[in-house]
């Protein structure tokens, strides 16, 4: 079935989402969120682009950009490039990290930007990862409060207020608002429980007991793993727990 073609914001801007396959987690520790970041930073001199707001979650990160002088798509793929290579180079690994097809939507209008701004920053509290916005580092809610370093805030700030002390607090009071916005989200699958992965497992590899597993030799473990990593609700952590595997060896297989 052909792609439907992407919609074409005629404001510039959009809300992007790029994830990683197969619900793979995209960074492993701080270094990794600290390099995509870089990348964002070196992209956007590179590109000309504006950031607005961006949150990197494990296996999926937001952005709301506006393109400029280069295409979005041109945009994606040398920040997304960019990163992959670094990350495979790290954990010696090879092949894709991010689903081919990154997901955007066309934002059109101020008050569908603030609404999507505010989607952004809500989402690790929406997550259960923090009680409050401020708290989470890797988001650009702060670069709001303390004048922005890679995001541009006086676009947004100027639509709350003209005085700078006065849109700040409204920008805070708005984020922090109560809400049911629905815009461009992580769909997750249901994740397969820990019992029915278990008969898999041993389904697949034809196995009465998962320690035998262990016995494999290489070539039996790795397509096995290969095979494991390919269903759809089974993540690269609980393959690991669950065979006895190593995560960096579900992860570099």
């Amino acid at each position: 079935m052909p792609r439907t073609a992407r919609e074409k914001s005629e404001s510039g801007i959009y809300h992007i989402m790029l994830r990683g396959i197969n619900r793979q987690d995209l960074f492993e520790d701080d270094e990794d969120r600290q390099k995509f970041i870089e990348k964002l930073v070196l992209y956007k001199e590179k590109s000309s682009y504006k950031i607005y707001a961006y949150c990197l979650m494990s296996n999926h990160v937001h952005m709301l950009l506006h393109e400029t002088k280069d295409p979005l798509s041109l945009v994606i793929k040398r920040i997304s490039s960019s990163y992959v290579y670094y990350y495979n180079k790290k954990y010696g690994r090879c092949g894709h990290l991010l689903q081919e097809r990154f997901k955007s939507e066309a934002v059109e209008t101020d008050s569908y930007l603030l609404t999507v701004l505010r989607y952004i920053h809500q989402n690790p509290r929406k997550a259960n990862m923090i009680d409050k916005l401020e708290e989470y580092k890797w988001s650009s809610y702060n670069e709001y409060l303390d004048s922005g370093k890679l995001v541009d805030v006086d676009y947004v700030l100027s639509m709350l207020a003209e005085d700078k002390n006065v849109a700040i607090q409204r920008f805070i009071n708005f984020c922090n608002e109560e809400n049911k916005d629905e815009c461009l989200r992580y769909e997750e699958n249901k994740r397969i429980d820990d019992e029915t992965a278990r008969e898999l497992i041993k389904s697949m590899a034809a196995v009465k007991n998962i320690i035998e597993l262990q016995r494999l030799d290489k070539g039996q473990r790795d397509e096995i793993i290969k095979k494991l990593k390919g269903i759809d609700g089974l993540s690269i952590r609980q393959i690991a727990r669950l065979t006895g595997f190593s995560y960096s060896l579900v992860l570099k297989t």
